[in-house]
């Protein structure tokens, strides 16, 4: 199903030569057909040679209303380039071809009209020679020349033919399992409510689905489909369809909205995109200048921030940031225009590289621009790269929706990526996390160097604590343990409990220090059961010294007042198990009693214990805990 717009000077026979195909006049306004002049979008529907139903799309051509224009011919599959016999290119022709060409609607015909009105058949072959010159270097540079007489009924059929031939060559819509309607009409029908209408991309819409318009974010329901006048109860990507809205009001919903479903797109007034201005352009693009900014049926008012120029001279080609004053709804690969405000001139337009920026982007940054590159150069495993990159980090199903591939262009882009060692794994089950290999080079180097200062600033002590080291970083939670993991399997980094340690860090003690503790230690060997306290320790070692002992194991911690030496720990411990085994039951006095020590080791050491799982108390009494 496929979907063909008008494009041409006023006056050049578009709505005639519609009426003539379809047997509908698209000028639906009584003003228009008291003028006749098209001033808003029309709409017909013709039955080609093979019995496809094509839906047509009449654009005004005066330039008024050229803003029209540009909400109906965004989401078409060809173009009716329409040229009158008897006045040739005129100046709305060069900037509809001009629009034609930035949208990059590479199907199309260049249909003459009015041959009637033309008794030189020299006339017609120069009229034609001109046309052919207008749209070298263009879209339509290739495309057939119709002659036709839409009022005498001459070329019709031929026109038919040639279109059936020419749409049988253009790939269908693409099924990305997320709909949405950019909406270019909205009206009330009675007993049915509002209705909007435009050209369905990305996915297929049913009867009774769940929908929201955006940019509002107001939900709603189909409670009907037409295609074509006719009704359905599924639409499909690249139709022209009405959808009958349940439970929003006309005043909800404007043109430029999108009909979507729930959590499939986020607006943003924020785009990176490629862009290049008109050759003929009155004058160059300055950073900062307001713009006028057009993508489906949307017209929205802007900035724009040049990147990697001061600016932009006719014919030239860059990378612009985009600031709306409103938002939209854009995904990568979307065409889009600009105009000037005031005086009104179309300035040029590309193709949305970001819909999502992560950032305001330093305007001279060679990162930022290689990004951009590679997410306008358009193979999956580049693009899927490129979207991880702008990302930052994602899921495949994130990625593939940035990068607009399908479920299985990109698992085998992922495929390609990771083996090429493009992509790496953060998370390995499910929609695990996935990060560019720079990129996650980049964040380990990151993560080591905060590691390595604190370890510099503490030398003594094992390891930082994650959630210091997290609020450095200032990474989220999931990307967070994912990278750390990933790291420790990369061998740079070591994970034991709340600590991160650099892989290459361990506490080496100086000879002053290791002297230090070797005659602290000694007091340990004249009383095993009554050794010195903690704050003795720390008193006599300093807290970062004593703390390292204890972390490197030379010391068993029982409580916060408590040490032992690790042996005298475990033969204390072998004389209460044995002891438990033998009498069922031990107190704190005895314990306190067998090794003259003070009641509060005794208990340190039986509560450490306890919670150890070795034993349970029963009031004063403790007895083995039942394995």
């Amino acid at each position: 199903m496929h979907v063909v717009g008008t494009a041409g000077h006023v006056d050049h026979g578009k709505s005639t030569l519609i009426e003539a195909l379809t047997g509908t006049h698209p000028d639906r306004l009584k003003e228009e057909q008291e003028r006749e002049m098209t001033i808003d979008l029309g709409f017909a529907w013709l039955r080609l040679p093979g019995g496809e139903e094509v839906g047509l799309v009449d654009v005004p051509g005066h330039r008024d209303f050229i803003e029209n224009m540009l909400a109906g011919v965004g989401g078409i599959d060809a173009a009716l380039f329409v040229v009158a016999a008897d006045e040739g290119m005129m100046p709305q022709s060069r900037e509809h071809l001009a629009i034609l060409d930035i949208l990059q609607i590479h199907s199309g015909i260049v249909v003459m009209t009015k041959i009637e009105m033309i008794d030189d058949l020299d006339w017609l072959d120069l009229v034609e020679g001109d046309i052919r010159q207008a749209v070298q270097g263009t879209v339509l540079q290739d495309t057939p020349v119709v002659r036709v007489s839409a009022r005498a009924g001459l070329g019709l059929d031929e026109l038919k033919g040639v279109l059936a031939k020419i749409l049988a060559s253009c790939p269908a819509r693409p099924d990305l399992k997320r709909p949405r309607l950019p909406v270019d009409r909205v009206f009330s029908m009675p007993g049915f409510g509002t209705v909007v209408t435009g050209t369905l991309l990305d996915g297929s819409l049913r009867v009774g689905d769940e929908v929201v318009v955006l940019p509002e974010g107001i939900s709603g329901r189909v409670r009907g489909l037409q295609t074509h006048r006719q009704k359905e109860e599924v639409a499909f990507p690249g139709s022209r369809t009405a959808v009958n809205l349940g439970g929003v009001s006309l005043e909800q919903v404007r043109r430029g909205c999108v009909v979507a479903r729930p959590g499939a797109y986020a607006p943003t007034q924020w785009l990176d995109v490629s862009f290049r201005l008109l050759p003929d352009a009155s004058g160059p693009l300055r950073h900062q200048a307001e713009i006028k900014f057009y993508l489906g049926a949307a017209e929205v008012m802007g900035r724009v921030r040049l990147l990697g120029a001061e600016e932009l001279k006719p014919g030239e080609t860059g990378w612009l940031q985009i600031l709306l004053n409103t938002p939209v709804v854009a995904v990568r690969g979307d065409r889009y225009l600009l105009r000037r405000p005031s005086p009104g001139e179309t300035l040029g337009g590309g193709m949305v590289v970001d819909a999502q920026p992560a950032e305001r982007h330093k305007r001279f940054d060679l990162n930022v621009l290689e990004s951009l590159s590679a997410l306008a150069r358009g193979t999956p495993e580049e693009l899927l790269v490129g979207a991880l990159q702008a990302l930052g980090s994602g899921t495949m199903v994130e990625a593939a929706a940035r990068a607009r591939l399908t479920p299985a262009q990109a698992a085998a882009a992922l495929e390609a990526a990771l083996a090429a060692g493009q992509v790496v794994r953060l998370e390995e089950t499910g929609d695990g996390l996935l990060m560019t290999s720079t990129q996650a080079d980049n964040e380990i180097n990151r993560l080591v160097k905060e590691l390595s200062a604190y370890h510099q600033a503490f030398p003594l002590r094992k390891g930082a604590p994650r959630e210091h080291i997290k609020s450095r970083l200032k990474l989220p939670p999931r990307l967070f343990n994912a990278l750390t993991a990933y790291a420790a399997h990369m061998e740079k980094v070591a994970e034991e409990g709340q600590l991160l340690r650099a892989a290459s860090h361990a506490v080496k003690l100086t000879p002053a220090q290791q002297g230090a503790v070797e005659r602290w230690l000694a007091g340990f060997a004249r009383q095993p059961h009554n050794p010195p306290t903690v704050k003795e320790g720390q008193t006599a070692l300093g807290e970062e010294l004593f703390s390292a002992v204890v972390e490197m194991g030379l010391l068993k911690q029982v409580s916060d007042e408590v040490v032992f030496r690790p042996d005298d720990y475990e033969a204390l411990k072998e004389w209460v198990l044995e002891k438990c085994r033998h009498d069922q039951t031990i107190t704190v006095v005895e314990f306190r009693d067998r090794f003259q020590t003070s009641r509060r080791y005794a208990l340190a050491l039986l509560e450490y214990l306890d919670a150890q799982g070795v034993t349970v108390r029963d009031g004063d009494f403790r007895r083995l805990a039942k394995k």
